[in-house]
């Protein structure tokens, strides 16, 4: 690298910040960037920093929403109130939504528990989830996490908390392979999973 003008490496070390992208892509999204004519160079850096000042986590599903609106999930008229899906990451949102199975409302935990990464329960958003679950009563809750030994961690820690409570808790059923992601399962997997999960408490 250096050979490469200054501003070149600049351009790749602050790539090789970015999480998943893979090292043999790197050359290739940068060469992407310097192929573009300003115009886009300038609409793409003014659409990263508005995401940056004006998405913030909704303070009680903790998806994504802008600033100056209300949550889509959670302010929507027509969706369930008394069921929420528990998922990892918001893109696990969509992944359901995909399915049309689904039209409750959501809750996003920000992870699974794995002390070996150091991330443990207060790394998380469960305490959030169990104030929800009390204050609007809700009737069901659907775990649907990996079944990856992290997630059956998190799914037995989230039961243990709500030792006590009326709520119906499920999870994920047939169609889920164990030890599989969400990220990656097929729409008519997450579907048959969905519609027949199973209680667990």
């Amino acid at each position: 690298m250096d050979n490469l003008p200054d501003l070149v490496q600049k351009l790749l070390y602050i790539l090789q910040q970015v999480p998943y992208l893979a090292s043999k892509n790197l050359y290739k999204v940068a060469d992407y960037f310097l192929e573009q004519d300003s115009v886009k160079m300038a609409n793409f850096c003014k659409i990263l920093l508005e995401v940056n000042q004006q998405i913030i986590p909704c303070k009680q599903c903790f998806t994504w929403q802008q600033v100056d609106q209300l949550c889509t999930f959670c302010d929507a008229p027509k969706r369930d109130k008394s069921i929420i899906c528990v998922v990892e990451k918001w893109p696990d949102v969509l992944l359901i939504e995909r399915t049309s199975n689904f039209n409750g409302q959501y809750h996003v935990l920000g992870g699974v528990i794995s002390p070996l990464n150091g991330v443990g329960p207060a790394n998380l958003t469960i305490d959030f989830l169990v104030k929800r679950v009390q204050q609007y009563k809700s009737q069901e809750l659907v775990l649907a996490l990996s079944q990856t030994p992290e997630g059956e961690a998190t799914v037995a820690y989230i039961i243990d908390k709500l030792q006590g409570f009326n709520i119906k808790i499920s999870g994920l059923a047939q169609g889920m392979p164990v030890g599989s992601s969400l990220e990656y399962m097929d729409r008519v997997t997450l579907m048959k999973a969905l519609v027949n999960r199973k209680q667990l408490l």
